[in-house]
């Protein structure tokens, strides 16, 4: 027998940072910052592409609400925001998510390319110039 989505099950029962009518976000369980949320769809789909424009919308109508909870809450000196879309780009979870990773002043040594990292071999363009 299949687990219970993790995420289905979060939305029940964690504390919320904002909602509307298709989407939620609350605090990461396994965060990698203080103040990493995820903005999460209501319904359960794993591919983001696969919802409505609608409940797209909704998600992203989500981020500025979640980034002002964040600046009371935490005060973050940046941000990484995205989405992991499918196995290949190490979605673990199926049901659609966006990541709002808080950054801080000093967290890594070098924070250029942000999000850039993800393929570590084609993230430093700069120095190649």
């Amino acid at each position: 027998m299949d687990a219970p989505c993790p995420l289905c099950v979060a939305t029940e029962s964690r504390d919320v940072l904002a909602a509307n009518d298709y989407a939620v976000a609350f605090l990461d369980a396994y965060p990698v910052s203080r103040g990493h949320a995820l903005i999460v769809s209501g319904r359960h789909v794993a591919d983001l592409f696969d919802l409505s424009v609608d409940e797209q919308a909704a998600l992203w109508e989500l981020l500025s609400v979640v980034k002002r909870v964040l600046e009371e809450q935490y005060s973050p000196a940046g941000y990484n925001v995205g989405a992991n879309v499918g196995l290949a780009a190490g979605q673990t979870v199926g049901h659609v998510h966006i990541h709002v990773i808080p950054r801080y002043e000093g967290d890594v040594d070098d924070p250029r390319g942000g999000v850039r990292w993800v393929l570590p071999d084609r993230a430093d363009y700069w120095s190649s110039r």
